[in-house]
């Protein structure tokens, strides 16, 4: 029996009231029954959202349970090793995660099977093998520089780099199931599963009465990360092999490194722009400033998880509709996607602002000073909000170059601006950095998506499109 939000409120709300709700109503049953691909992306992004939610949800607990078992010290030294790891993780996927959402959407209208079979094969041997090699300089490069390392830094780092493979592998395998448009298989065991696995362990081993520091953090995390990943790994490809019939596989090595290398240089600025201020409060200032910055941080999830949900269940879209050569359908598209990311962006900015001193203070204390950076902290990312995906549009229309010269531009200014800022103002000066960087980033990002393909990528438009 298929829900119906309109018999729902039609049937338990009085008439006045379910006549004022019923466009709502409506419009909800569009989403989870219709059959365009408005409605199919809407769902993508609705299921991706509600993850997110779930994700910040799950992440934010398991960050107060680490900072009151590990105390700020040693949560400091962990969430600055962790945050390394993924970042290096994201960047040893060589732009792969995002080349399959790219490329399986074309070879499927196409009926390229060789070519589709070839390049999900070839995305994860190229990722394991540059992972591996990437783990093994972080081992060799902590321990030989050992000297010049805090040494209270020395041994997280090498057991950090245990999880390197398992990371960007699990990135790939994500990319791998929103190419199918499988969100909740895509999302489910990086944003939920691995840190509630982290969380478990990590009780765990404080239940029997082990010493929670960094070390024992991580060497949770690299259990978690193991067991995500495979069990992921033996789910997408039984569902894969079970999509696609067996048979030859052929390999365009080339072109997909081609198209890979400027999106590995988008999606690699584009993570360190949102991490680069967290990095640099860990190289300029003590482990302490690095947990309350990161625990300020961890809160904003509540916003920033709009952006990365309309991004998850679109991208695949974007690819679609350039395949078939629609380009009214994807401007009409690129539009839709700024109006479900900036409006829910903005509430969650302001239900942020008026819970957060609640949410620090979970942490203890000491964190609440944390607040005050939040008002420039969710000012960034509405502003990005304000804009939409622009650089998942770019990189599904072969804009990727552009995109990557723009987002590494912009992070060398937010490196500078950090290395400025945070001597003379401390955390502040973070927080600003990051707010200033955001901004020409995104003036950049929406001239280039105006030059290239024709479309006003903003709320303004957006909103000018819907009045019509």
């Amino acid at each position: 029996m298929r829900f119906s939000a309109v018999d729902t409120t039609e049937a338990f709300l009085p008439q006045p009231i379910s006549q004022r709700v019923r466009p709502l109503a409506e419009k909800a049953d569009q989403i989870l029954s219709g059959g365009g691909d408005v409605a199919r992306t809407q769902r993508a992004s609705l299921a991706a959202f509600l993850i997110r939610i779930a994700s910040a949800v799950v992440a934010f607990v398991s960050q107060i349970a680490f900072a009151r078992m590990m105390g700020i010290e040693a949560y400091g030294i962990f969430v600055l090793v962790w945050i390394t790891m993924v970042i290096i993780g994201s960047l040893s996927c060589l732009g792969f995660q995002t080349v399959v959402i790219r490329f399986v959407p074309q070879y499927r209208e196409m009926g390229d099977l060789k070519h589709m079979r070839g390049i999900l094969l070839a995305s994860r041997l190229a990722v394991l093998l540059a992972s591996t090699l990437a783990a093994a300089i972080v081992m060799s490069v902590t321990w030989f520089a050992r000297e010049w390392i805090e040494p209270y830094y020395v041994l997280p780092f090498i057991i950090g780099a245990l999880c390197l493979p398992m990371i960007s592998l699990g990135d790939t395998l994500d990319g791998t199931a929103r190419a199918q448009g499988w969100t909740i298989r895509a999302l489910t065991p990086s944003y939920l599963m691995r840190p509630i696995l982290i969380l478990l362990l990590m009780i765990g081993a404080y239940l029997l009465g082990f010493e929670i520091d960094a070390v024992l953090g991580l060497q949770c995390a690299a259990i978690a990360s193991y067991l995500t990943t495979i069990g992921q790994l033996l789910l997408i490809t039984r569902d894969v092999d079970a999509t696609i019939p067996r048979g030859k596989r052929a390999y365009s090595m080339m072109h997909w490194t081609k198209v890979a290398l400027p999106i590995f240089l988008v999606e690699g600025f584009f993570f360190l722009l949102i991490n680069a201020d967290t990095l640099m409060v860990g190289l300029l200032m003590t482990p302490a400033d690095v947990a309350i910055y990161f625990a300020t941080v961890k809160t904003l999830a509540l916003v920033h998880f709009v952006f990365f949900a309309v991004k998850a269940g679109i991208a695949h879209r974007f690819a679609a509709l350039l395949a078939d050569g629609e380009n009214s359908a994807l401007h009409d598209m690129a539009l839709r996607s700024v109006t479900w990311t900036f409006w829910p962006s903005l509430l969650m900015g302001a239900v942020l602002l008026a819970v957060a001193p609640l949410m620090l203070a979970m942490f203890g204390a000491e964190y609440q000073q944390g607040y005050p950076l939040l008002f420039v902290l969710v000012s960034g990312v509405i502003l990005r909000a304000a804009i939409g995906p622009a650089e998942s549009l770019l990189n599904m229309t072969g804009h990727q170059n552009a995109c990557a010269a723009v987002f590494g531009s912009v992070l060398v200014i937010n490196i500078g601006l950090n290395a400025v800022l945070i001597p003379w103002i401390g955390l502040y000066g973070a927080a600003s950095a990051t707010f200033l960087a955001t901004l020409l980033e995104v003036f950049a990002l929406y001239q280039l998506v105006y030059r290239r393909i024709g479309v006003r990528m903003s709320i303004l438009t957006a909103r000018n499109m819907a009045a019509v």
